[in-house]
């Protein structure tokens, strides 16, 4: 069967099109499928609570499902190195926490640097510690609890997140500078240190506010003080440490980093996504009643204040003689 001239054009027309037409389907709008988002740490703590947040309004606004996959371990490292070591394709992205920052002065073989290997993409919250007690703790103020510790030396019980987290830091500080002695009972992250605070088998941490409020609230916490330069609106009348123990004051962030070499398009795309969270009514108040007030920030201004935050978390984990094996 001949084909005529006409037929002959059309046919190597359409070829000429496909390069084109499979290029477009190649590029098709970042998120074209579900992205996974990293978190270090267990479900029900702070850093948890901020990601499936932030998961949930990056779903309903780029079309795609954000999943939060946990994995915690190693104050955080584990799941950060699972970031460093995936495809940079923007659908495998991380949560970015303080605890990355103090992790490059206390670990001295890391298989990545946090500065080097993650790309900042957006801050999202300022997370304050609030130093919070059961409610059978004798003590109800920040100088009641320095000296019935003085008075008792060794004999506190108290719980962290974990060896190396910023709430073992936070505590091993605190009492570095009120110059008391308690027993450090680290736990596998905040969730399960959280019960025994309860039950009465620690009898103190200095936590990230997020995970702890919801019990404070309810009566079966006291907050003796937070550990900011100002009061938090989400805890009225508890006051600052910093009233008692002059220069205690330690902060810490959560945000939001990929593998490096993730490309810049998909990096500003999802910052301007979640600045645009940040300040939407809805997301901003769930935030805010965590007690994490919202913190949105370029990539650059956030990559500065990891930096900021490596140094910081730095001084403090050698001021108070933290050593993680």
């Amino acid at each position: 069967m001949k084909c005529s001239r006409r037929r002959f054009l059309h046919l190597v027309a359409s070829a000429a099109t496909l390069p084109a037409i499979s290029g477009i389907a190649r590029a098709q709008p970042y998120p074209a499928r579900p992205v996974r988002l990293i978190v270090g740490f267990p479900s029900g703590g702070s850093v948890d609570l901020v990601a499936r947040l932030m998961a949930q309004w990056l779903t309903e606004t780029l079309g795609q499902p954000f999943v939060v996959q946990d994995q915690p371990g190693a104050a955080g490292n584990i799941a950060t190195e699972a970031i460093v070591r995936a495809n940079p394709n923007g659908y495998t992205l991380g949560m970015v926490t303080t605890a990355n920052s103090s992790s490059l002065t206390l670990y001295d073989k890391l298989n990545f640097n946090i500065i080097r290997d993650i790309v900042p993409i957006a801050s999202i919250c300022r997370v304050p510690f609030v130093m919070v007690v059961n409610q059978s703790f004798p003590a109800k103020t920040v100088p009641a609890f320095i000296a019935y510790a003085k008075s008792n030396p060794g004999e506190i019980n108290m719980g962290s997140a974990g060896n190396g987290t910023p709430s073992h830091i936070a505590g091993e500080l605190f009492k570095e500078v009120a110059g008391i002695n308690m027993t450090h009972v680290p736990y596998s992250g905040e969730p399960p240190a959280l019960v025994d605070l309860i039950g009465g088998r620690v009898q103190v941490i200095f936590g990230s506010l997020p995970a702890f409020i919801s019990q404070i609230r309810a009566g079966k916490l006291r907050a003796l003080g937070v550990a900011t330069a100002s009061p938090v609106e989400a805890l009225p009348g508890v006051p600052t440490i910093s009233e008692f123990l002059h220069g205690y004051e330690v902060a810490a962030s959560v945000g939001i980093g990929s593998p490096k070499n993730t490309p810049a398009v998909i990096i500003d795309k999802l910052n301007a996504t979640i600045n645009a969270g940040l300040v939407e009514p809805s997301v901003k108040a769930q935030l805010t009643d965590l007690g994490a007030p919202t913190l949105a920030l370029s990539p650059a201004d956030y990559g500065k204040l990891i930096s900021d935050e490596v140094e910081n978390w730095g001084k403090y984990a050698r001021d108070a003689g933290i050593k993680v094996e």
